[in-house]
């Protein structure tokens, strides 16, 4: 008896482990097929919400894909016995978290002197919202909001504005060099070991498309320049 039981375990762990390993065939095969046609990496593929569904993290947010790799879509999942939640969004502010945690020391931060809240901002030295938001930074400060930044430049890796904002990030002080660059002054050339253009592809990868892009303590997002005290609204909205 007992030799019957050891063998029907065993057999069971086999079927297990076959079964397994054809449902990540075919996650592969739906990978390979989505890359193939989308023109930029699916980092991950794993279960959606929504039975029959597959949820794809890109480097350009999140898809979804029917589990035969026939349909994608780009929607928002949400769930009607929970109050209309948007799954989609729940899904993205943990990967905003998850990822912004991996730049940690390589941002460039104001912080505020009695610290209540941390917000992480996408900027671009020269835009004109940043530039305006930055203005206002003492007063966030004064309601104890640290800003950290994120660099994004609009025009992406091969522009000006790239190599700009890696010599902020690369300055002796970059707290004066971002203020500087912000009110207008030249960019003094400087080169280091820095994240900026990791940090742009994260940005894209979350959905970024303009500055300011202001993610909250608890992973969602407040598009665009916020006065402080809405900010800080905001982010008690949010908590």
């Amino acid at each position: 008896m007992k030799s019957v039981l050891v063998k029907l375990a065993i057999a069971a762990v086999s079927l297990t482990s076959v079964v397994m390993s054809h449902a990540q065939d075919t996650l592969d095969v739906v990978k390979q097929k989505v890359e193939a046609q989308i023109g930029f990496p699916v980092t991950s593929v794993a279960e959606s919400p929504v039975p029959g569904l597959l949820q794809l993290n890109t480097a350009r947010g999140l898809f979804y894909a029917s589990d035969d790799g026939q349909y994608l879509l780009r929607a928002n999942i949400y769930n009607l016995d929970e109050g209309l939640r948007n799954e989609t969004e729940v899904a993205m502010s943990r990967i905003r978290l998850d990822g912004l945690a991996e730049f940690e020391g390589s941002t460039i931060d104001f912080k505020a002197q009695n610290e209540k809240y941390v917000v992480s901002i996408f900027t671009d030295i020269t835009c004109g919202y940043c530039r305006k938001l930055h203005r206002e930074i003492e007063d966030y400060n004064d309601l104890g909001i640290t800003v950290r930044y994120f660099a994004f430049p609009r025009a992406g890796l091969n522009s000006e504005g790239y190599q700009d904002m890696v010599s902020v990030w690369c300055a002796e002080n970059p707290q004066k060099a971002m203020t500087d660059a912000k009110l207008g002054d030249s960019v003094t050339p400087a080169k280091c070991a820095n994240q900026v253009a990791e940090q742009y592809r994260f940005g894209q990868k979350i959905g970024v498309t303009g500055t300011p892009n202001i993610i909250m303590p608890n992973g969602t997002v407040v598009p665009g320049y916020q006065p402080a005290k809405m900010l800080e609204q905001a982010i008690k909205d949010n908590s």
